[in-house]
């Protein structure tokens, strides 16, 4: 295919053929190598129907499961707009959440181990059942899913001023209960409050560089500071969700006359039963996954203060692997054959691998980070850095920008490239305790298996998609 270079960090792939729109890679060359398996999905995914502006693509692309990971379209609503549960993915409101200690690297040295050794044995980890909150019934997880991280802080789980840290203040609206098969219950029923498998995790870090100290000081965190990430989403809940509406609108696809060039692209219109049916499951995954979250702070909050006399602030929580209903302008040719600013749409957002990125000023963030513009939090791999970044104005992708590094070996070639005990040997070499379900998990989750975290950032900056705001480099990791 065509790979146009139309200014540093930001490539185009024209339209031809069933494309809609173009497509609009940000990257580097170097992020690009391998990377033509993920392209061709950025080509796939501009043949929706209603499909506006471009499908985009982030610096951290690699393949994923119809669209490509690190993918972001919208589609107009009003215009025969779909829905694909292909560009969510399996892993529905899989997202970062960051936590702020009252103490610095200095003052918490010597309470690391006992930390981690606490935190070890609190946090529920690995692929089966098990978690932090063992529910009576039915009727707690149909709160979880309807209530998200406002039923777990009401039910004591947490503080009411996590809620104004989330986005959607902890909870996605128009959650419909109804549209959960008992299968997905069944399978979210003993798995409320745990990491999971594969990339998830839960790591203490250090804050390490501060480069925006106006908008660190509004995040709430500091040079020097100890700060918890944690990195899960909606277990088997969200995969069973996924699985039941892609063939619920594979089947769909004939009578709403849409043909799409890869079966897992499956679709609907925003506005039909199937597209209405999607998201309100959707938005129950979400749900599902933000109480996650907030029920592993919990147990994080409870470890610290034990065994280290410490009190974590949440500072913010966002999602990478959602679709909304949003209002944004889309350009249309301007008078000089340039783009021109355009009508306001109503757009179903989707970000699979991407990160919602408000900038400042925006009415959905929260009033003390209205300012500042809203915290995008950007997983690196274990022993390497994580970034906080703020949205910008004027972000391009309908406001999004990466999520994390982006695989460039499968699971199973990383685990032959190395063993979970000598990840682990190099890891403690460099000073970071782990602790592992498996030691293949560690294997499996090698870094050298990701994209430089900091180019991809560096890239994601230079695109014009965000702004950094900190460094953190990882103390310590308790793994799925």
């Amino acid at each position: 295919m065509e790979l146009v270079e139309e200014s540093p960090h930001r490539y185009r792939i024209p339209a031809h053929g069933t494309m809609r729109v173009p497509g609009v890679v940000f990257a580097s060359r170097s992020l690009l190598t391998d990377a033509r398996q993920a392209l061709q999905q950025v080509v796939n995914v501009a043949t929706l129907p209603g499909i506006v502006g471009a499908s985009y693509a982030m610096p951290d692309i690699h393949w994923g499961y119809g669209f490509p990971i690190g993918g972001v379209a919208a589609t107009d609503v009003a215009d025969g707009g779909v829905v694909s549960p292909g560009g969510v993915g399996f892993d529905i409101s899989c997202g970062v959440r960051l936590l702020a200690a009252d103490t610095d690297a200095e003052a918490f040295r010597r309470a690391l181990p006992a930390v981690m050794d606490g935190l070890d044995r609190a946090i529920p980890r690995g692929a089966g059942p098990g978690g932090v909150w063992h529910l009576t019934g039915p009727g707690q997880l149909e709160r979880i899913l309807a209530g998200g991280s406002r039923y777990a802080v009401e039910e004591g789980h947490g503080e009411t001023r996590d809620l104004t840290r989330c986005e959607d203040g902890g909870a996605v609206a128009d959650a419909d209960t109804d549209q959960v098969s008992p299968r997905a219950r069944e399978r979210g029923l003993a798995q409320v409050g745990s990491l999971g498998s594969g990339n998830h995790f839960l790591e203490v870090q250090r804050v390490a560089e501060v480069y925006d100290e106006a908008a660190a000081d509004a995040f709430g965190i500091a040079a020097g500071q100890i700060c918890v990430m944690i990195h899960c989403g909606s277990r088997g809940v969200g995969h069973q969700i996924c699985t039941d509406h892609v063939r619920a609108m594979d089947r769909a696809m004939p009578r709403h006359g849409i043909t799409v060039p890869d079966r897992q692209l499956a679709c609907a219109p925003v506005d039909s039963p199937e597209g209405r049916a999607y998201l309100g499951a959707m938005a129950a995954a979400a749900n599902y996954g933000r109480a996650n979250r907030q029920l592993l702070s919990d147990a994080a909050r409870r470890v610290f203060r034990r065994a280290a006399g410490a009190r974590l602030s949440l500072v913010y929580d966002v999602s990478h692997n959602l679709a909304k209903i949003e209002s944004h302008r889309v350009a249309g040719p301007g008078a000089d054959g340039g783009p021109a600013e355009g009508e306001r749409r109503r757009l179903c957002v989707h970000r699979k691998g991407a990160t919602r990125a408000f900038p400042p000023g925006h009415p959905e963030l929260p009033e003390d980070l209205r300012g500042a513009g809203q915290p995008v939090l950007i997983p690196g791999t274990m022993g390497t850095a994580s970034y906080v970044l703020a949205g910008v104005p004027g972000g391009d992708a309908f406001a999004s920008t990466c999520h994390g590094a982006g695989r460039v070996l499968s699971r199973h070639q990383a685990a032959r490239e190395t063993t979970g005990k000598e990840v682990r040997d190099r890891l403690e070499a460099a000073g970071i305790a782990v602790r592992p379900r498996s030691l293949r998990g560690l294997s499996e989750e090698t870094p050298e298996a990701y994209k430089d975290v900091t180019e991809v950032v560096a890239v994601s900056e230079g695109a014009g998609l965000c702004r950094t705001v900190a460094r953190l480099v990882p103390l310590g990791v308790v793994k799925g």
